[in-house]
């Protein structure tokens, strides 16, 4: 593709990106943006069915998440290393979206009660992280740490296009046609991704000048393989640090928004437009700061830098909660963390990967995508829960701690990121992602 052509020329302003990558490029945003949009379609049902359930319920309910991913993380961790990654990764979305027709087939049958309503919930929890978690390994893969820097956050803007159209559609089509029939738009786009996802698997081999395809053998390694890499490598260990605190956040603020929610917005379709036209603010916001802003300061600061920004804000947010722990200002906190964890810290997290060797890419990301991230949710909750039992914690109260977690949340960022910068930039690169860099 030339440099001169509309995409090139369009992209040449918005990112900094070399003409050999702009295929690429739009296919991996392309990607990012259909599952996204599946994912902002579930992600207000399962909200929803959380807090009809009982807001009381919620730690129960991480706590059989993060069951399922004890199960779930040593299965891909065989199923990876025993396949190469043009099958395991197509057949991982065609898993989950068959599971997404049988919900709606269910669904349809049954009324949507709590113990059905719970199981979806834990669900959605698992699917998300899975296929995120698969999505960003693959990109780790395919780029290198420099491009990674250039061009990480377009790629993230598509998760927040994605966001925008699934939010709307979930914000407008609810009520309309119901939340259950959503499903099955979520499990059309997640199953189109796969086309995007054999071109990248395309692309990367025709980017190849030395003919050798070693990428493409399986790395094989035990189940538990990705679990042994993070234990043992402090770099790897550091990351699931962050992973921890930074799901110990999220799940600060979104029990307390959870709780909220079940008084002000008793009725399910009712609290589940709201909770669409929510993710749709976020959207917008996200997705001009990831198009235009975000990829130019990462390479001008470093990931040090931005990595450690929104930590910060996190911190300065609890403490006006702490003042003022009204619904409109936790839901105003919300956003503004929601907006800088996906403008900044997804694609300075994800960069943190790109000078890792293949085998952690995959594996021990997942580990600490999905498995440090869902024990995170449930330590959390339950303590949480005790605090609020036991010792009739405020909002006010629950607020400073999470605070106090955030500020750690900082300081392991800030050393995470300066750790990342020493790293050397072909560390982990293929061939691949070395030519293509270089054009």
């Amino acid at each position: 593709m030339s440099e001169a052509s509309l995409p090139g020329r369009f992209l040449a302003r918005a990112v900094d990106v070399r003409p050999a990558e702009v295929p690429g490029l739009l296919a991996a945003f392309a990607y990012h943006f259909l599952l996204f949009t599946a994912y902002a379609i579930l992600r207000p049902i399962r909200d929803s069915m959380g807090v009809g359930g009982g807001a009381e319920n919620l730690p129960d309910l991480f706590g059989w998440t993060l069951l399922c991913m004890l199960l779930a993380v040593p299965v891909y961790g065989w199923i990876s290393g025993r396949f190469r990654r043009a099958i395991f990764i197509p057949w991982t979305y065609v898993f989950f979206a068959s599971h997404l027709v049988g919900f709606w087939a269910f669904f349809r049958l049954y009324d949507a009660e709590q113990a059905t309503a719970r199981v979806f919930f834990v669900w959605v929890s698992v699917f998300n992280l899975f296929v995120i978690a698969v999505f960003w390994s693959f990109m780790a893969d395919l780029f290198s740490k420099e491009q990674g820097k250039r061009l990480f956050a377009f790629i993230t803007a598509g998760a927040t296009a994605g966001q925008l159209l699934g939010s709307a559609i979930t914000a407008f089509f609810a009520k309309v046609v119901g939340e259950v029939n959503l499903l099955l738009v979520s499990a059309a786009l997640l199953g189109s991704t796969i086309f995007f996802m054999r071109y990248l698997l395309g692309w990367s081999v025709r980017q190849e000048t030395r003919g050798e395809r070693s990428e493409e053998r399986p790395f094989g390694g035990n189940p538990f393989a990705g679990l042994r890499l993070v234990v043992t490598s402090p770099y790897l260990a550091g990351i699931a640090l962050f992973v921890f605190l930074m799901a110990a956040v999220n799940t600060f603020l979104y029990l307390q928004q959870a709780e909220l929610l079940g008084i002000y917005y008793p009725a399910g379709d009712a609290r589940t437009s709201f909770l669409g036209s929510i993710e749709l603010t976020m959207s917008f916001i996200t997705l001009a700061l990831q198009l235009f802003a975000v990829g130019r300061l990462t390479r001008r600061f470093g990931v040090a830098t931005m990595i450690v920004v929104v930590p910060l804000f996190v911190v300065a947010g609890f403490l006006l909660i702490a003042a003022s722990p009204t619904l409109f200002t936790l839901v105003g906190v919300f956003i503004a963390r929601r907006i800088g964890q996906y403008a900044i810290v997804r694609p300075c997290r994800e960069m943190l990967y790109t000078t890792l060797d293949r085998e952690s890419k995959y594996k021990a990301k997942n580990v600490n995508d999905t498995l440090v991230y869902r024990t995170s949710d449930f330590v959390v909750a339950k303590a949480r829960d005790a605090m609020v039992s036991a010792w009739s914690a405020s909002a006010s109260t629950l607020a400073l701690v999470g605070a106090g977690i955030a500020a750690a949340w900082a300081i392991v960022a800030w050393l995470l990121g300066r750790a990342h910068e020493r790293k050397k930039g072909d560390e982990g690169d293929s061939p691949l992602q070395r030519n293509v860099a270089s054009r």
